[in-house]
């Protein structure tokens, strides 16, 4: 019998930020992006679903992004995909957390992701760099799905923050127009944080990085 690869998503606000975690699944697999908080509601949503979960996507490493990623794998064994570009702040509070009064990040470890396509849920997900906010940034792009999950590098209306050690806005902003808004028009972002949007909306009205301001 053979797979079905019709692609879904599922999102979950998760810990003291409200991080957006969400699961790209099929009828049998998913995989996680940015689990930013206690992961229950994600566990209950795959077993409701009877579903394997077989990647955790990390779009960078701050600490907001993680906070999810050990209650996870323990429970589901998912291997666990990050940048190598953001291992040093493995080191620091801004990916070991305990800034601000917030809590620490439980350990966890993963493996590098580099740009380039990834075989997932039966199609291909591109892997496309996008630093600035992180050194590291990576947003995720699925075709099939006509949407990117993009971080914290493009929001509805909005760009990432980039006064965090290792971030730059002019990387930020080359990132943005070379590697996002190339993508087609109607493509959903799903953001690190706050609604979704899409890319043609925002090249023409994002007030940092639209078209408008050039």
């Amino acid at each position: 019998m053979e797979k079905d690869t019709a692609m879904q998503v599922a999102h979950f606000a998760l810990g003291p930020l409200s991080t957006n975690c969400f699961l790209v699944y099929t009828k049998n697999e998913a995989i996680a992006v940015d689990p930013g908080g206690e992961p229950g509601a994600v566990l209950r949503f795959l077993k409701d679903k009877a579903l394997r979960l077989t990647h955790i996507l990390l779009t960078h490493l701050h600490f907001d992004h993680t906070y999810g990623v050990h209650a996870l794998v323990t429970a589901t064994g998912a291997r666990t995909l990050a940048s190598g570009n953001d291992a040093h702040m493995m080191e620091n509070e801004f990916g070991l957390g305990g800034i601000w009064g917030l809590p620490e990040v439980e350990p966890f470890t993963f493996e590098f992701l580099e740009a380039g396509e990834l075989p997932l849920l039966g199609g291909l997900c591109r892997v496309l760099p996008t630093p600035g906010h992180t050194p590291g940034g990576l947003s995720f792009y699925f075709e099939q799905l006509q949407a990117v999950f993009s971080g914290d590098a493009l929001f509805y209306r909005s760009v990432g923050r980039t006064d965090f050690p290792g971030g730059s806005s002019d990387t930020l902003l080359h990132s943005i127009r070379t590697q996002l808004f190339t993508l087609p028009e109607e493509t959903i972002v799903y953001s690190g944080h706050g609604p979704e949007t899409r890319i043609g909306d925002e090249r023409r009205n994002n007030p940092y990085a639209g078209d408008f301001r050039d």
